[in-house]
């Protein structure tokens, strides 16, 4: 059993002990890169335009420049973590200030609810593929309450993670890839007309993460054991998943995210090793929830997580009810808020001298001035990136997008890019000034 004082603190004004280490963020990094959204998400990757397949070698291609894109960004966001032992929405007051921050942890706390919602989804669905004759309500209240669990004590969650659960995710995935390569059909015509907008998506699965990174890299030992964990872990294992989905999604045959599940349960013993799985999905509802409930701490600081996350594990399932169907758009507007704040963020800290004067405290002042490479970035992802999301809100950029648009550019790169250019300029005005 954890010890008390191993654990999280129960307020924002606790001390978090440093009790992870490289094997400890490693398997926690490579346990969310192994996702069941993953495997049906092989079907955005492989046509993310609707219209224009790729072929698999592109495919494979933009999963792992995407991933060593997007994990990268990862693990530079989990560094300041460790470096100052906070939460990383709380870690944002050093950046725009700690009123500013609000507006960032509002955005973050919307969409870890709302991919909470996803995961408890595609459990309740995945697990329905082993076991049909148990309604979908079931397995989402089941996921839910376990979610809610693990996100109350979440550094025994993690040591539970490296312990067993991922052996037992290694030999599943050893298992279904040997049999996938045995029994799929050849891959072959496509092309690499949409590798910019397949790069994207891979980005933003990465990306998402960013927002949450420093909520556990604030427990490591070292800021090489969280930088690791994160790009050796988070790679390797969103290499293997959706490299594995393409090979699914050739079995299944069918356009349906949810057949994608098929083939893995007619695999000889897939029912056990599917349900391996499925299981350890629910590392990514608790991170979900946990992140949720220390982002909530940075408007709330003296509240006990414990009743926060209890409040948004009851959100979660009740969402999760309703049958989530569609995700592919949500990831295109995360990767345009998230991106450009993340490049802001980087620049300010390592460039800049951040880290020397980075001010948590809760009345740490506003940095307005912070907002305009943001902005800026967000608008510069929907001039440049090629993944569709909401037809109305992409149709408000057409015009001007396809003026600018070059083939080797894509929304995370030009979001990044002048976001960072942009953070640059200020504050070398800065320096200026003060001379």
């Amino acid at each position: 059993m954890t010890h008390v004082a191993d654990e999280v603190p129960l307020t924002l004004e606790g001390a978090p002990p440093k009790t992870l280490g490289v094997l400890d963020q490693g398997a926690l990094w490579a346990n969310l890169g192994v996702s069941l959204l993953g495997f049906s998400g092989a079907l955005l990757l492989l046509n993310p335009l609707g219209d224009a397949p790729l072929s698999l070698a592109a495919a494979l291609t933009a999963t792992v420049v995407g991933s060593l894109i997007g994990t990268a960004m990862v693990g530079l966001a989990a560094i300041p973590g460790t470096q100052t032992g906070m939460p990383a929405m709380a870690l944002l007051r050093g950046l725009f200030g700690a009123r500013v921050s609000y507006v960032p942890t509002v955005l973050n706390i919307v969409q870890m609810i709302g991919w909470g919602a996803f995961e408890l989804w595609v459990i309740a669905k995945a697990a329905g593929a082993i076991f049909g004759s148990v309604p979908y309500e079931v397995w989402v209240i089941a996921a839910g309450l376990l979610t809610t669990a693990l996100a109350i004590w979440p550094l025994g969650a993690v040591r539970v993670l490296r312990r067993y659960v991922t052996i037992g995710v290694i030999i599943s995935m050893i298992w279904f890839t040997v049999y996938f390569l045995t029994k799929a059909p050849p891959q072959t015509g496509g092309s690499w007309t949409a590798f910019a907008p397949a790069v994207d998506y891979v980005i933003a699965l990465s990306v998402s993460w960013v927002p949450l990174a420093a909520d556990f890299a604030r427990h490591s030992r070292s800021s090489r054991a969280a930088f690791t964990g994160v790009v050796g872990g988070y790679t390797l294992a969103q290499v293997a998943c959706l490299g594995l989905g393409v090979y699914a999604v050739a079995l299944a045959g069918s356009g349906d995210p949810m057949a994608v599940f098929e083939p893995f349960v007619a695999a000889p013993l897939g029912a056990l090793f599917f349900g391996i799985l499925v299981l350890r999905e629910t590392d990514q509802s608790f991170a979900n929830v946990y992140s949720t409930t220390v982002s909530l701490q940075n408007l709330m600081p003296r509240v006990d997580r414990r009743i926060i996350s209890i409040a948004i594990g009851v959100l979660t399932t009740g969402i999760a009810l309703r049958e989530i169907t569609s995700y592919g758009a949500f990831l295109g507007v995360i990767g345009a808020v998230f991106v450009p704040m993340f490049a802001v963020l980087a620049v300010d800290y390592f460039l800049l001298g951040g880290r020397s004067r980075w001010n948590t405290a809760e009345n740490a002042p506003s940095r307005w001035s912070m907002l305009v490479p943001w902005a800026l970035g967000f608008v510069a992802y929907w001039l440049t990136t090629s993944t569709p999301t909401v037809q109305a809100w992409d149709d408000l950029w057409a015009p001007l997008r396809d003026q600018i648009r070059q083939p080797w550019m894509n929304g995370a790169l030009g979001a990044a890019v002048v976001a960072a250019l942009v953070t640059l300029a200020i504050g070398w005005r800065r320096r200026a000034a003060r001379r």
